[in-house]
């Protein structure tokens, strides 16, 4: 009996198809990678060496100082572009490590560059705030406030260490005081001088704690005038534009110039008069704003007159118009200002002002503690533009009468 044939199944039931050519895939071709030129490429790799080895020329020429056109500048980097801020740091001691937190001024680093740039010290910004970063500029306060002579000779790391407090960049003035300046005189002169600001000066005035045995107990902190009569009239030189730190510097040089001056033999005599030394720089201070010039020991003379004794009837008033002009502002005194309430109204109150009046010079301090031995107690200007003296009122009204510049008009 013939056999029924049957259909194959693939494994999954399906029949299977009779296999044909077009069943086996042909094998693909594998495509050929296409390689550049390497002549081409060669060139390519070149050209940006070339590229950045070229713009990092330009920046190094830039950081070194390198083939740049000789110029130079003369910057400020004035205080109120500087912040404090506190640091803290490791310090050893006898084997014993602690930390120390102090405050340091940091600079605005923009404002900085952007002066740098202007004055064609720098070329590229970005560059130098970043060679600022990598180099902790910021964290270790290097630039201080000052004015700075700089060059294009200086490189970026030279430019820096310029503008630091201890740089032989930062530029000085010669500034001569005249004898007799008020404290808000020298602060004006100093501040016109560029030397610092006068809310600056004021600031450090009335609360720094100077460190001079004579300033002790005279009076206390928060007040700048308290300085008054301290700050010795002469010729300095000073930094230009410094920050806080450096007007200390600048009002304690001219305190230390006082006390180098004002000898312990002046001292000695001071206090065997039975005067402090605040007194004789008052009294000086009174000598200054009155002498003609030529008379500075007569004019002590009358003071000491007027404080010690009472044959002309002055009762230890001293009534010297020097004082009225400190109180009130530095204008011609009036009858009115007679009567204005305050401890520097030698008319209102006897005996010495509360403190000096003016910054006195060496020959007022010298007739302080060296007055004449007179009888004086009244002096007047005449119209020869010098003083004369009286021992009574009445000398003293006889001859105002004969007097133009009393009797005009």
């Amino acid at each position: 009996m013939p056999q029924e044939s049957h259909p194959r199944r693939s494994p999954s039931g399906g029949a299977s198809r009779p296999a044909s050519s077009s069943s086996n895939p042909k094998p693909r071709r594998r495509r050929r990678k296409k390689h550049m030129n390497p002549l081409l490429y060669v060139l390519m790799v070149l050209s940006i060496s070339a590229l950045l080895a070229g713009i990092g020329w330009i920046w190094a020429g830039d950081v070194l100082a390198l083939n740049k056109p000789a110029a130079s500048a003369v910057i400020t980097l004035p205080s109120d572009i500087f912040t404090p801020r506190e640091v803290k740091s490791e310090v050893t001691t006898n084997g014993v490590t602690e930390t120390v937190t102090k405050t340091i001024s940091v600079a605005d680093l923009n404002y900085v560059t952007d002066l740098l740039a202007e004055n064609g010290l720098i070329e590229y910004k970005f560059l130098f705030k970043l060679f600022c970063v990598f180099t902790g500029v910021e964290k270790k306060g290097k630039l201080q406030p000052g004015t700075y002579e700089l060059s294009t000779d200086m490189d970026y790391h030279a430019l820096i260490n310029s503008m630091s407090s201890s740089s032989g960049s930062r530029m000085t003035t010669e500034v001569t005081i005249p004898e007799g300046y008020t404290i808000d005189q020298i602060f004006a002169l100093l501040e016109e001088k560029g030397v610092s600001s006068v809310e600056t000066l004021q600031k450090v005035a009335a609360t720094y704690d100077y460190k001079f045995d004579f300033l002790k107990g005279v009076r206390p902190l928060g007040d700048y005038h308290r300085l008054e009569g301290y700050l010795f009239p002469d010729t300095y030189q000073f930094y230009m534009g410094g920050g806080e730190s450096a007007a200390v510097q600048v009002l304690n040089k001219m305190i230390l110039r006082l006390d180098d001056l004002f000898t312990d033999e002046l001292r000695a005599q001071a206090e065997e008069m039975g005067y402090s030394f605040h007194d004789i720089l008052t009294i000086a201070s009174l000598i200054e704003k009155e002498t003609d010039g030529e008379d500075q020991r007569t004019i002590s003379s009358v003071i000491y007159n007027r404080l010690n004794g009472n044959e002309a009837g002055t009762n230890g008033y001293l009534q010297i118009d020097a004082t009225l002009v400190y109180i009130n502002g530095g204008v011609t005194p009036t009858e009115a200002d007679k009567s204005i309430d305050s401890p520097y109204n030698t008319y209102l109150y006897p005996g010495l002002p509360a403190g000096p009046i003016s910054n006195p010079g060496m020959a007022a301090l010298y007739s302080a503690v060296n007055p004449e031995s007179t009888g004086y107690y009244y002096y007047v200007l005449g119209d020869d533009n010098t003083h004369h003296f009286f021992k009574t009122y009445s000398g003293m009204t006889d001859f105002i009468a004969t007097q133009d510049r009393y009797n005009h008009g």
